[in-house]
């Protein structure tokens, strides 16, 4: 690969990456929604595995905006240990079942998520 070409995707992969931490600090993850369809395109995975790479990616975005808003005072983390466990705990499941879930299913519920998520937003139900 060219040095230009070269320099090309990692500007891609890092606007993307940018992406997804911008919208994981100001909306409290959500990151997917830049990362898994930048992945697919421009970095040319696989849904699957782009789906579990963004994951993979959100964990430390999450632990820097974490930081950053402990060390403002905005965080609350005695209120976060019981998410944290639950979390863990759903996490633990998608992880042992995502390679049994039809990828139709997962773009639908995907897709559900972030509708259901859009209208909430717009009329701040």
């Amino acid at each position: 690969m060219s040095r230009n070409r070269k320099f090309a995707a990692n500007w891609k992969f890092v606007v993307t990456g940018a992406l997804g931490g911008l919208a994981n600090g100001l909306f409290g993850s959500g990151g997917g929604l830049f990362l898994v369809p930048l992945m697919t395109k421009w970095g040319k995975l696989e849904q699957r595995k782009a789906f579990a790479t963004s994951v993979a990616v959100i964990l430390p975005l999450s632990l820097v905006s974490a930081v950053v808003y402990f060390s403002k005072g905005a965080l609350e983390l005695s209120t976060a240990w019981p998410y944290l466990l639950g979390g863990a705990v759903g996490g633990a499941i998608s992880g042992l079942v995502f390679r049994k879930v039809s990828l139709t299913f997962l773009r639908r519920v995907f897709g559900l998520l972030i509708l259901y998520g859009g209208v909430r937003a717009v009329l701040a139900l």
